[in-house]
């Protein structure tokens, strides 16, 4: 039985959904940079929603928009959505993202995804789980030029990929003119490879700001700047 996740602010029930909640998507929340006070936010595979519940907790965005595919996964973020606090801002739509692109008229002030990355051959007997980590139910070519249509002209696009992909996902968003704003590489601990990349992008060039983000000093010993940009999430933090 998998028990809910109860955060500072929300809790997120990940009984139906194939992939569960992990550090990527919770950085990603936290992260993402809020600034330019959007009013409408899109989330893209939003699974559980917790990025989306995420940013109704930072944010005054009067439109939280998630996106699913998966039928259970889309269930489960509806149920977490109405449970919360900001349930009249968030909505959740049942669609595969090539669809819903064609049908939506509006643009988002803010997109974010924390895509299925795995490129790799390995494919386990678990559809749901193989389309929630799997690249060839989302490609990253197809993400990036669907976020070039649906964001809005100053909006902002913010992802979390592993750091592989990094300069592969950034020519990809070059090609429909999203240009690289911040990169944050993330380690899980001082001495270990940089395993994933924070990224935002708008329509405008600019200087890259990049940084670098070390999650553990030690097993279950946090870094201060972690610490900083969870702390409104996580209970024990």
């Amino acid at each position: 039985m998998n028990k809910p996740f109860e955060f500072k602010e929300f809790t997120v029930h990940q009984d139906k959904c194939a992939m569960k909640i992990g550090t990527d998507g919770v950085l990603l929340g936290a992260w993402t940079p809020i600034d330019q006070q959007p009013n409408s936010i899109l989330d893209i595979g939003t699974g559980t929603g917790v990025i989306a519940l995420q940013l109704a907790q930072r944010s005054h965005a009067e439109t939280i928009d998630g996106l699913e595919i998966d039928a259970d996964a889309y269930e489960q973020a509806v149920e977490n959505f109405e449970n919360s606090d900001w349930a009249d801002r968030l909505f959740c739509y049942h669609a595969s993202l090539e669809l819903f692109k064609e049908e939506i008229e509006d643009s988002y002030d803010l997109i974010v995804s924390n895509p299925p990355f795995y490129t790799d051959d390995f494919v386990s007997e678990n559809e749901a789980r193989n389309k929630a980590r799997f690249t060839t139910s989302l490609s990253f070519e197809e993400l990036v030029a669907s976020v070039a249509m649906l964001l809005s002209k100053e909006g902002v696009f913010s992802v979390v990929i592993p750091f592989k992909e990094e300069e592969h996902f950034v020519k990809l968003a070059k090609n429909v003119s999203l240009y690289p704003t911040r990169i944050c590489r993330v380690k899980g601990h001082i001495t270990s490879a940089i395993k994933r990349s924070l990224l935002t992008f708008g329509f405008h060039q600019s200087e890259i700001e990049i940084s670098e983000l070390v999650i553990e000093i030690e097993r279950h010993q946090y870094t201060q700047d972690y610490k900083d940009l969870v702390q409104d999430f996580y209970l024990k933090m």
